[in-house]
């Protein structure tokens, strides 16, 4: 899969201004968007809607910065806050398919 989301807008999430994680990002990417398109229940296709991009950068930042298995305030939660909320839009909660 190819990511649909920038490598240069998840540097830019990072603040990274190099090129040497470039193949980890664009790994990172495409684990961070197949997530995001499991948890709605379709692929992404162009153009992502914007809510769906930042969680995917979210997503894809939280796994490049915790490159193990994190805990927070030990709740122990796997994905960051936020990123289920900005998807849940774009999900049908019954067939788990993308809402009309």
């Amino acid at each position: 899969m190819m990511a649909l989301t920038s490598i240069t807008l998840l540097k830019a999430q990072l603040n990274l201004d190099h090129d040497l994680d470039d193949a980890l990002l664009l790994h990172k990417l495409d684990a961070a968007e197949t997530w995001a398109a499991s948890f709605i229940g379709a692929a992404l296709a162009d153009p992502v809607p914007a809510p769906v991009t930042e969680a995917v950068l979210q997503l894809a930042a939280h796994w490049y910065e915790n490159r193990e298995a994190v805990a927070y305030g030990g709740s122990g939660a796997p994905i960051p806050f936020g990123v289920v909320e900005l998807l849940r839009p774009y999900r049908d909660e019954v067939t788990g398919h993308v809402a009309a």
